[in-house]
């Protein structure tokens, strides 16, 4: 007995929203979204730590060795950490993988992957949330709203897949990821998704709910104690107010007779109500994010350098070009990038000034049409800002962590501007999806490939240097790779490359210059070089009057030639300048044992042992003492 299969239901009950269904295809997709986060990134959990502040952060920093005790805990939200920031989840999550891990890199990574694979299907609920309320889109023609609903389910779901899906393994993340010590960034994304989660939640019930709204106000205040840069999330908050909730403009049926028949077209997002409401709404983030800002620059002064505001603003200008290149072709990456020899010319500033200028143009007066345009680019460049270059931390012209959270603004106008594109195409599903196959697996591949570079220092700085050109950072980083392996003459090789390329120093580049000087001054120490390290150290002081690691070499170079007294007077600043510098007080204990200053020599030698237990150097010389190590 034969049958007829009816085509037209098949798709309409795929599409129905039917629960059970709904279910298994987002299952499905969190499995892939996990799937293709393993695929680019499981290989780290062999990687070992990188000589580029993971040992300040993890395996060479004593709090975060000794674990998450109370203590610890404590320490973590009353100080600052690494280069002045403050954000103790991100070190009390270093703290807890050390105690649960040890000092053994691969675990550190695992957490980094499982806290990216969580952004990642937090992403991918966010943006269906958000986009999955009911508002019909432009360009549904004569379709019924029971039709359109269905119809935009459907592209909700497979568009925040997708968005999902490039966030996930773009190459640019790779950065993030397979980096110990970019914990902030994946931790701080968890919190991210999980606001804009909240928000949608919020913002889609329909009524007031102080109890959504609080969650939202919670998770928000959790990611500004992950990484500060996350200030920048009340404004996307507004923007999504914009589209896709429409919060902020009003629907309008506007009707029109054709051959004496009313012809329909809802329209989202075109006539504008009040954002002072939205605005109000959002005074409590605003204020978060304010207090964050003034802790974050009263915390970093002395780690801040700023330069002339025209130049400031023609390096943003060009950072922002160069950021939208990588995110459509993200060849030639590298941990650290250089600023230009001789600055930038007036003709990249001009053209990379006019060509933001007319994308931003050109988006605004897409508004009506495609809201979503407008959205995506000012989330991109709204979300920089604050790592931009206008207040400069480290001296980097970019930094592709950086756009961690930023390029998904860049991804939501790709994803939904080509379903706008193809919408009228027949067959414009079965094209997006051979399309959005390929594009994942070409990301794929590259995403892997630029994991593999960070297997361990080495691999990763001899990889900068070969994509980069005169790069003295990366020639000073593999340096101090080749100096922890013993190989002092290749070290001394290649400072000596990274000084000749940076002779001199300028403003911004001071506090990497000083760094270099000092690290040469060091090895050329441990070779036996004592006065032509001290002409080093002395540059590097010169550069830096503030570069604690400096006078403790200094230190160490004078008590070489026997001036235990001067050695003094150098380690005393190093400790002051860095209170746990755990070498430094082992040093100047030494210093006031050879100067016959007991007490103190007992003092320093205590305290060191202190900062890091396991310090056997400073426990020798207290057994020495024929004292122990409790104070």
């Amino acid at each position: 007995m034969g049958f007829r299969v009816n085509r037209k239901k098949v798709a309409d009950t795929a599409a129905s929203g039917d629960p059970h269904n709904d279910l298994l295809i987002t299952s499905v997709v969190c499995i892939l979204l996990a799937g293709i986060v393993w695929i680019a990134f499981g290989q780290t959990v062999h990687h070992d730590f990188v000589n580029c502040d993971d040992s300040s952060y993890v395996y060479a920093n004593p709090r975060t060795i000794n674990g998450l005790t109370p203590a610890n805990v404590q320490w973590a939200f009353i100080h600052v950490h690494q280069a002045g920031l403050w954000h103790p989840l991100t070190t009390m999550s270093h703290m807890l993988d050390c105690q649960l891990y040890g000092l053994r890199a691969g675990g550190h990574h695992l957490t980094n992957i499982l806290l990216h694979a969580a952004a990642t299907i937090l992403l991918f609920f966010a943006l269906r949330e958000l986009t999955d309320g009911g508002h019909a889109v432009p360009g549904m023609g004569n379709a019924g709203p029971d039709q359109r609903t269905r119809l935009q389910r459907r592209d909700s779901l497979w568009s925040s897949a997708f968005v999902a899906a490039l966030f996930a393994i773009h190459p640019t993340q790779v950065e993030s990821v397979a980096w110990v010590a970019e914990r902030k960034n994946v931790l701080s994304g968890v919190f991210f998704m999980l606001t804009l989660l909240a928000y949608a939640r919020y913002a889609r019930s329909g009524r007031f709910s102080l109890s959504r709204y609080i969650m939202v106000l919670v998770c928000f205040g959790f990611g500004l104690m992950c990484k500060p840069t996350l200030v920048t999330l009340p404004f996307v908050l507004l923007l999504l107010d914009y589209w896709p909730l429409c919060r902020i403009l009003e629907s309008e049926a506007v009707g029109e007779r054709v051959r004496g028949q009313l012809k329909r077209r809802t329209v989202a997002c075109l006539h504008r109500s009040s954002w002072l409401p939205l605005v109000v709404e959002k005074i409590p983030f605003f204020v978060l994010s304010a207090l964050c800002c003034a802790a974050t620059i009263f915390a970093t002064r002395n780690f801040i350098s700023a330069g002339p505001l025209r130049e400031t603003l023609a390096n943003a200008m060009v950072a922002y070009v160069q950021y939208l290149g990588r995110a459509i072709y993200p060849a030639h990456l590298a941990v650290r990038y250089i600023y230009p020899e001789g600055g930038l010319s007036i003709a990249e500033v001009i053209f990379a000034s006019l060509f933001l200028l007319i994308l931003s143009v050109i988006f605004f007066l897409w508004r009506k049409t495609y809201p979503f345009a407008l959205t995506g680019w000012l989330w991109f460049l709204g979300m920089l800002v604050p790592m931009i270059g206008i207040v400069e931390v480290y001296s980097q012209p970019t930094c592709d962590h950086y756009t961690y959270l930023p390029a998904i603004g860049l991804y939501i106008l790709a994803t939904w501007g080509a379903m706008r594109l193809f919408d009228k195409w027949s067959s414009k599903r079965e094209a997006l999806a051979v399309a959005a196959v390929l594009i994942i697996g070409t990301l794929i591949t590259r995403s892997y490939f630029q994991a593999s570079y960070w297997l361990n220092s080495e691999t990763l700085w001899k990889h900068t240097i070969d994509v980069t050109s005169r790069n003295y950072i990366a020639l000073d980083s593999l340096a101090g790779t080749l100096l922890e392996k013993d190989q002092l003459d290749e070290a001394i090789a290649y400072y000596k490359q990274a000084v000749e390329i940076r002779p001199d120093f300028c403003n911004k580049e001071c506090v990497l210059l000083a760094q270099v000087q000092s690290n040469l001054g060091n090895t050329l120490l441990r070779e036996g070089q004592t006065d032509e390290a001290i002409v080093h150290l002395q540059k590097a002081l010169h550069i830096n009057p503030l570069y604690a690691e400096a006078y403790n070499h200094m230190g160490s170079a004078l008590m070489k030639k026997g001036q235990a007294g001067k050695a003094i007077r150098y380690y005393q600043e190093a400790v002051q300048l860095d209170t746990d510098y755990a070498d430094a007080h082992n040093n100047l204990g030494v210093a006031f044992l050879r100067n016959g200053q007991l007490d103190e020599a007992v003092a320093h030698l205590r305290e060191a042992l202190r900062l890091k237990p396991g310090y056997e150097e400073a426990r020798k010389h207290l057994r020495e003492l024929g004292v122990t190590a409790a104070q």
